[in-house]
């Protein structure tokens, strides 16, 4: 059974930092590239940061450049998000996504980040 479980979301100050978590079962993970999307209220999914299936190439939407982080462990079947500086408009429900060529995509239920002072 396939499953990606996010973690690590929470109520945050402006400012602060949240490390997100993947865990990631039931499938090939080490194949897959990664990527973090996200979902403000009210508004469409946004993908926010792309890592290779090896993790030697990441990418960044322009939102979030320079304050996100992914990374993963493919020995541990991880994927990871590093925030830094969080800003208001950063709340939203943050997903984990699996994603192959010749495969169909995989996706977590989310967790909640909610940035407030």
């Amino acid at each position: 059974q396939v499953q990606l479980v996010e973690s690590g979301g929470g109520l945050v100050q402006p400012g602060g930092s949240l490390r997100l978590s993947c865990a990631a079962s039931g499938f090939a993970f080490s194949i897959y590239a990664m990527n973090w999307y996200r979902q403000a209220p009210g508004k469409g999914r946004e993908l926010v940061a792309v890592i290779s299936s090896a993790g030697g190439a990441t990418r960044y939407a322009d939102s979030v450049k320079g304050r996100f982080t992914i990374s993963r462990d493919n020995a541990k079947n991880m994927l990871y998000l590093q925030i830094h500086s969080l800003k208001p408009e950063d709340t939203a429900v943050y997903y984990c996504n699996a994603e192959h060529i010749a495969r169909m995509p995989y996706w977590g239920q989310g967790t909640q980040v909610t940035v407030s002072s």
